[in-house]
């Protein structure tokens, strides 16, 4: 699993499109200094595969890119370097929809010699790339059909890869223009490939090079418009194995986005990963917390 980081504060450029009900909500989620201070930016949790709520007929039709970027460099007692981008895609033609997201994190951290105390040379302590896209057809009434695909390089998951596809239908409870409540379920496939660093355990057993776990997913989402500037959104999901009753994953992520200008706004989230069955030695549990300066090209 990704490191457990607490009280981050992220300012970061950019971030992935308007509305979390279209998986285009991807924060650059991290905790406590913010995701340039620790390179966090999350597209690839399970959340980030939702449905996209309907528009009204007349709003349907849309193209929507976002780019993100930051960068926090820091001297004297802490020597730390962190950059993170990403960017996200979307577009919207009738009943149809493709989304698309990438991202990148990396940091290192040290520290210089001080009196006997020798220095600690700068090493890595984040790093992991990511890639998302995913088809929406919108079918007659509150129904639509999706395909999701998403890949995960996480260095201090142990995981070389983890590549996801999810299909599956979501249904709207309620779908109007200042609140969206809808619920989805599907079929997930997760198959990862282990870090070679990764496979030794501590009573000498070696784990095998790859993975592969069938799940049944169940999801719900809500996303609320309080105002003409401001808007509030909740998601939580869960995957339970179907083979292995012991993996099952809960992940869940909450959004308050407040704009600033036309085309920038201040997005704060709080977001959790927890996997129950985690590499041996890894965290089962990861919580991201972040405040982002969000900026929409189209």
């Amino acid at each position: 699993m990704t490191p457990n980081l607490t009280s981050i504060l992220c300012v970061a450029a950019g971030v992935l499109s308007t509305s979390l009900a279209a998986a285009d909500d991807v924060p650059v989620t991290t905790t406590g200094t913010g995701a340039a201070t620790k390179g966090k930016s999350e597209i690839t949790t399970d959340t980030k595969v939702e449905t996209a709520a309907k528009k009204d007929p007349k709003d349907k039709d849309t193209t929507e890119w976002s780019v993100q970027g930051g960068l926090l460099a820091t001297s004297g007692n802490t020597q730390s370097l962190a950059v993170t981008g990403g960017t996200a895609f979307r577009l919207r033609k009738g009943d149809d929809q493709l989304s698309a997201a990438a991202a990148v994190n990396y940091a290192r951290a040290g520290t210089p010699a001080k009196g006997d105390k020798p220095a600690t040379p700068p090493d890595t302590t984040v790093e992991n790339y990511q890639a998302k896209v995913r088809y929406d057809r919108f079918i007659s009434g509150s129904f639509v059909g999706f395909l999701g695909a998403q890949a995960r390089r996480d260095r201090f998951a142990g995981l070389d890869l983890r590549l996801q596809i999810d299909p599956g239908v979501g249904y709207y409870f309620i779908d109007t223009k200042p609140i969206v409540f809808w619920g989805e379920i599907g079929y997930d496939f997760m198959h990862d490939v282990r870090r070679d660093d990764a496979l030794l355990q501590k009573d000498g057993s070696m784990l095998d090079k790859t993975s592969s776990v069938h799940s049944a997913r169940a999801f719900l989402g809500y996303k609320n418009k309080l105002n003409a500037g401001t808007a509030l959104s909740f998601a939580l999901e869960y995957l339970q194995g179907l083979s292995n009753t012991d993996a099952y994953r809960f992940n869940g992520e909450m959004i308050v986005s407040a704009k600033l200008t036309k085309t920038f706004s201040l997005a704060t989230s709080f977001a959790f990963r927890y996997d129950h069955a985690a590499l041996p030695g890894k965290e089962k549990l990861d919580t991201v917390t972040a405040a982002s300066l969000v900026y929409s090209i189209f």
